[in-house]
């Protein structure tokens, strides 16, 4: 596991993934044996390894990936680093014979993503925003045909991030810079492209407009610096069948939503409002008549007019879900769709937004093989 170090590498692949499948016993198969994931921690700073294979009773970690790349006890090598050094490891992870899993995006542009793939190398991306709560009541209103024909889709995501000047980042200052694959349509395209993907269908054409609202921050040592990286962006998408998508993307955006993330659907039959894990709805039987006059004061408030979704299923960690279904893969050839291909396209859609935004105008997405 390299990169555990980071938040994401550690929070949620170490701690409430692999840990947590250790915590529960392993995780079980069909044949009823158990598979047992031992977890061998990769970074660049000795002392933070130290400190976390301590803190976690792990009695295996290096500083030196290509040694445990070497190691023929080692299955599946899993990178959570910066992006800018994925692509590097991930080549020499795959010309070792091992099997890869990853962060999104796999890299800093369409040429790095197209790793080759050795014989008998299976390999996966993250894509967890589809296993969250509010994601999976979606699909569940999309796989009954809640919506009929669905028209639009438009999600909005972010939040404020402070520069630093006189509260705390609660970032990283590689996001903000271009030299270190930052940038939230690097970041953040390559996840709506799944997401469009997964549940309403490719995107075909990326209209986009981006910005660095805020270009002077400060880093996590107190140091200023320059933001060269764009903190903000505003993105029109046209998907299969005709369907319309635009979705805001900002680190410099006060959020007055009830969740981080939200996507609403409108269809002819009915409409959805999903989040990180609520999802509230509104059917065509139920829709009410707004008028507009600007004299007359709301007599009943909008957002009181929708039913909240049950749960109806107990969710488990996204991040974990996904890496069960890829051990499965890897042990049991199971079927996982969400593979270096899949990260390629939002690497793709990725750049096709900067450039979008750029030259000022729409662009058609080709069709991507690896």
């Amino acid at each position: 596991m390299n990169g555990v170090t980071g938040r994401m590498g550690y929070r949620q692949h170490l701690v409430r993934s692999l840990l947590a499948l250790r915590g529960q016993g392993g995780l079980e198969l069909r044949d009823g044996t158990v598979l047992w994931t031992e977890p061998i921690l990769v970074g660049c700073s000795e002392q933070a390894l130290r400190t976390l294979a301590e803190r976690h009773g792990r009695d295996r970690w290096s500083t030196r990936l290509d040694d445990v790349l070497a190691d023929p006890s080692v299955d599946v090598y899993f990178d959570a680093q910066l992006t800018s050094a994925r692509a590097d490891a991930l080549r020499r992870a795959i010309a070792a014979g091992k099997h890869v899993y990853c962060e999104k995006p796999t890299a800093s542009d369409l040429d790095d993503a197209r790793l080759a793939t050795a014989a008998g190398v299976k390999h996966g991306v993250v894509q967890d925003k589809l296993f969250l709560p509010g994601l999976l009541k979606l699909r569940r209103l999309l796989d009954g045909g809640f919506f009929g024909h669905v028209l639009s889709v438009r999600g909005e995501f972010g939040y404020w991030v402070f520069e630093g000047y006189w509260q705390a980042v609660q970032r990283p200052s590689w996001n903000y810079r271009v030299a270190d694959g930052g940038g939230i349509v690097r970041d953040m395209f390559p996840q709506w492209e799944y997401v469009l993907r997964e549940l309403f269908g490719p995107v075909r054409t990326v209209q986009a407009q981006v910005a660095t609202h805020l270009p002077h921050r400060v880093d996590e040592h107190g140091r200023p610096y320059e933001a060269t990286a764009d903190d903000a962006a505003y993105g029109l998408f046209q998907l299969g069948g005709g369907i319309v998508a635009q979705i805001n993307s900002s680190w410099a955006v006060r959020v007055d939503r009830p969740e981080l993330v939200e996507f609403q659907v409108d269809g002819v039959e009915g409409s959805a409002v999903a989040g990180l894990r609520g999802c509230r709805v509104q059917h065509r039987s139920v829709t009410p008549r707004p008028v507009w006059n600007p004299d007359v004061p709301v007599a009943a408030p909008f957002r009181e007019q929708w039913q909240e979704v049950p749960d109806n299923e107990v969710f488990d960690n996204g991040f974990k879900v996904q890496w069960e279904l890829f051990l499965r893969h890897v042990v049991l050839d199971e079927p996982f769709r969400w593979d270096l291909l899949s990260g390629a396209r939002g690497v793709q859609l990725a750049e096709l937004g900067l450039r979008s935004s750029a030259e000022g105008r729409r662009l058609t997405v080709p069709e991507l093989e690896l």
